[in-house]
């Protein structure tokens, strides 16, 4: 159950309209046990936090039912996976065609990521590929071909941290 990232790939993040869940300081704490480790047991948890097990469930189903927790998933080191070249990709697309070209980039092999933003472009689009060659197509061959694209511009990631 590691990460906080969704387990609904291509599900936005933020901004939805949504009321945020009300939380307390022990709620919070949950998250963030669990955003380090998503293995963690609930008695593990339920101890670091200093509260029953049945509190901890509790919280547990609260949580995952306010749309708190979305998800757990595997975090992975992209080299050993043999994605060692990633990149940021700013795409400036057409007025009103966001969603469109939202969906077609989430269908993308190697998107990881995809952003809207207020910016000089419009998208940010983080992309994953085993090399160069195979970026260049995922960006000059796919993305750009995406109808309502009309520019793109690329910074290679030369290494990353997780906070």
């Amino acid at each position: 159950m590691p990460s906080s990232q969704t387990s609904r790939p291509g599900a936005p993040r933020g901004g939805s309209g949504r009321q945020m869940a009300a939380l307390d300081d022990t709620d919070r704490q949950i998250v963030a046990l669990l955003r380090v480790d998503g293995r963690l047991s609930v008695r593990a948890l339920a101890e670091q936090v200093h509260i029953s097990r049945a509190g901890a469930y509790t919280r547990l189903e609260r949580l995952h039912r306010d749309g708190v927790i979305t998800g757990y998933a595997a975090q992975v080191d992209p080299d050993r996976l043999g994605l060692a070249t990633a990149a940021y990709v700013s795409v400036s697309i057409q007025q009103g065609s966001w969603r469109e070209v939202r969906d077609a980039l989430s269908e993308l092999p190697g998107v990881e990521r995809v952003a809207l933003v207020g910016a000089e472009f419009d998208m940010l689009v983080q992309v994953r590929a085993h090399d160069n060659h195979e970026l260049r197509e995922v960006v000059l061959g796919q993305i750009q071909a995406i109808p309502g694209v009309r520019g793109t511009r690329t910074w290679l990631i030369f290494e990353e941290w997780v906070t």
